[in-house]
């Protein structure tokens, strides 16, 4: 009996971590090919005027970036109307490696979570889903904590730990692509991405309360009948 029931502990944990990963990998995923959101952010944050680049133009070189970090693109990037440096390609070829790898994962943990989301139906209880909620948690604490201690610091932070370079610095003067792409824009992508994997977290504790209520109610009108 104990060893049936630490497998089915090891098993709910290991459904809660493909969830997490699946909750986080589709949270920057989505984020990224929100487009609204940096649309909106050409005028909440004047980049228009801040850049000097009309605002159609804008938009249009940021769509060719979008779709450049898509998993089903293998052209190489090319500014309509912007130059690049030498750095400045080989950095956001980096940057799609990263964005790739969230996107296959986000496929890669859906087809698991749902196969083993299926392998759970039988037992009801979905504690695997508390689990999910409790370690999906901690990225939007920690991640809340660090922006809010200081945003500036825990960009750079970010930038040094993903990139063995320092290309990730741009000059305007090479990389004027760095003129419609300001910090303010990529917090307010980080925040939508703790508030979308918060989402995902608050969604797990919910079906598993409401699981959870369902079992209970199952096992006492079992042990009437008995």
């Amino acid at each position: 009996m104990k060893q049936k029931g630490f497998l089915h502990v090891l098993f709910d944990g290991m459904t809660a971590f493909i969830l997490f990963l699946f909750i986080l990998s589709f949270s920057v995923t989505f984020t990224l090919n929100f487009r609204p959101l940096y649309y909106m952010d050409i005028e909440h944050l004047d980049i228009e005027w801040e850049s000097g680049i009309p605002k159609d133009e804008i938009r249009e070189n940021y769509d060719v970036l979008i779709d450049y970090n898509s998993m089903f693109t293998d052209e190489e990037l090319e500014f309509p109307t912007l130059a690049m440096s030498e750095t400045g390609k080989i950095h956001f070829e980096e940057v799609k490696v990263i964005f790739v790898l969230f996107q296959k994962m986000a496929l890669v943990t859906a087809i698991l979570g749902f196969w083993l989301i299926f392998a759970q139906k039988k037992r009801r209880g979905g504690r695997y889903l508390k689990y999910t909620g409790i370690i999906t948690i901690v990225i939007p604490t920690l991640l809340g904590t660090l922006i809010a201690m200081n945003w500036d610091k825990a960009f750079v932070l970010f930038h040094r730990i993903a990139f063995d370079n320092d290309y990730w610095i741009f000059d305007p003067e090479t990389d004027p692509v760095i003129t419609i792409l300001p910090d303010a824009f990529f917090l307010h992508c980080a925040l939508m991405i703790i508030g979308l994997v918060v989402a995902g977290s608050v969604l797990c504790f919910v079906l598993y309360a409401r699981f959870a209520r369902k079992h209970c109610a199952d096992q006492n009108e079992l042990a009437k009948n008995e």
